[in-house]
């Protein structure tokens, strides 16, 4: 494949016009070193750039390497000293600050030790997160997946976060950042960049009863080329010295080597990393049914003004408890509900009878005494469990599951019927090809739920 980067000798004149080999020979460089079993190229891979094996490779083998100095953070740009004097100033919600703007500096500076890495992305809109699409465009085939609300709070706290925090600092150092070059414009490209691409290395839990924060994003050279998949054939390991790409089981020649970035449902993937895996491949996929939307089932459902009115109580102790939210949702899987905890305890007092209702809030609440108690509930609330559950219960989840499917903008059978019909998803854009997926593998599992709960004729 003319596209193919295997290792590219170091007189080779194209190696100034090809970023990958660029970046290969500056691997070289660094002792970044990539194992001769694969290659990096921009063909046959599930996104512009990946990995794909040369040959057969068996499991637990290090694919490559990578020295923890060759590792892009606040740690290792060339303004640390800058960063790291002025940290009191630079905190923010996301902690992202510090590493962005290193990468500020870092991505327009000449002469960066990084420029060969950066230089694989000359444009970060080509990531194509929903960020990159219009409003009208997430709100047309993105509705009722959570992403437009996701895109504009992210949106919104990336826009405070420049103007209130990076703005002032880099205007206190005109040396190393000016506004005119280092724009919010800049700024959301680079956030895409870091959602996408960085990497955080897991806390090592030496003591379970001090709660550590999590170790702040990093850029990591080579790994950030392998895609991802839910059934992943590769694993980012840590040790003290260097970061190692590891087979974790047989890899057979022309196969791609493919990275996990944890367990993602399609909206998350599409909403960070700007992709989404094709249905029904995701086993990780979820469907969320807002809190609320059980509440208001519960509502449609009262028989008089005196249900109705106890129902705000019990909703109201349900949020004083902190099992609720306004905003909060119960999330469903593949096999069922994954917040079953939450969800059991709310289908139990909404449909309490009013004298258990009054001990439960004499009480505080309930103790449980039986020692499964967490897996009865988890069983209960499973695919396989719920034609076990009241009839009471049940017509909740039914009519949640309906209100939830009717906050999408396409119907289930439309959306279907798209994707059995290869001419007419071929025909669809790159977005709308993606936000289907999303669309659908929330709405499968939705319909399923539907179907187990359906009442009795």
């Amino acid at each position: 494949m003319a596209t193919d980067a295997k290792r590219p000798k170091i007189d080779d004149e194209k190696c100034v016009l090809d970023p990958l080999k660029n970046f290969l020979l500056w691997c070289d460089s660094v002792k970044l070193t990539l194992s001769d079993k694969v290659y990096l190229s921009k063909e046959g891979t599930a996104a512009e750039y990946g990995m794909l094996a040369e040959e057969d490779i068996e499991e637990g083998h290090v694919l490559f390497s990578i020295p923890r100095e060759v590792l892009l953070h606040h740690g290792t740009t060339k303004v640390k000293k800058v960063l790291e004097e002025g940290k009191t100033s630079l905190e923010s919600a996301s902690g992202w600050v510090p590493l962005l703007l290193g990468l500020l500096y870092e991505y327009t500076c000449p002469q960066s030790h990084w420029k060969p890495y950066l230089s694989l992305w000359p444009d970060f809109r080509t990531l194509d997160q929903p960020m990159f699409w219009s409003e009208e465009e997430r709100d047309k085939h993105l509705k009722g997946t959570g992403i437009p609300e996701a895109v504009k709070t992210d949106l919104k706290k990336l826009q405070d976060e420049y103007n209130n925090i990076v703005l002032p600092f880099m205007k206190s150092h005109p040396d190393l950042w000016d506004p005119e070059k280092h724009t919010l414009e800049l700024y959301k490209s680079l956030v895409a960049f870091v959602m996408a691409y960085s990497f955080q290395e897991p806390v090592e839990d030496e003591d379970e009863e001090e709660e550590k924060k999590p170790n702040p994003p990093m850029m990591v050279p080579m790994a950030d080329m392998l895609n991802h998949v839910s059934k992943h054939n590769a694993n980012l390991e840590y040790t003290p010295e260097c970061l190692k790409m590891v087979s974790v089981r047989h890899i057979e020649k022309g196969e791609e080597v493919f990275n996990t970035y944890g367990q993602m449902a399609n909206w998350q993937l599409l909403h960070m990393y700007g992709f989404a895996e094709p249905f029904p491949t995701n086993s990780n996929d979820t469907a969320d049914i807002q809190m609320s939307s059980v509440y208001k089932a519960a509502v449609q459902a009262a028989q008089s003004e005196a249900d109705q009115r106890l129902l705000v109580d019990k909703w109201n102790m349900l949020c004083e408890m902190e099992i609720v939210g306004e905003k909060g949702v119960f999330i469903f899987g593949q096999s069922g509900s994954l917040t079953y905890s939450e969800l059991y305890t709310t289908l139990k007092v909404l449909c309490m009878p009013l004298q258990h209702f009054e001990e439960f809030c004499e009480n505080e609440g309930w103790e449980e005494d039986e020692e499964n108690e967490d897996d009865k509930m988890e069983q209960a609330l499973s695919f396989d469990g719920l034609t076990g559950l009241s009839a009471e219960w049940k017509c909740l989840l039914h009519a949640a599951a309906a209100l939830t499917l009717d906050s999408y903008s396409e119907d289930v059978e439309a959306d279907r019927k798209r994707l059995e019909d290869q001419g007419a998803l071929a025909e669809l854009s790159s977005r709308e090809r993606r936000a289907l997926h999303v669309r659908y593998g929330q709405k499968s599992i939705l319909q399923r739920l539907q179907q187990l709960t359906k009442p009795m004729s």
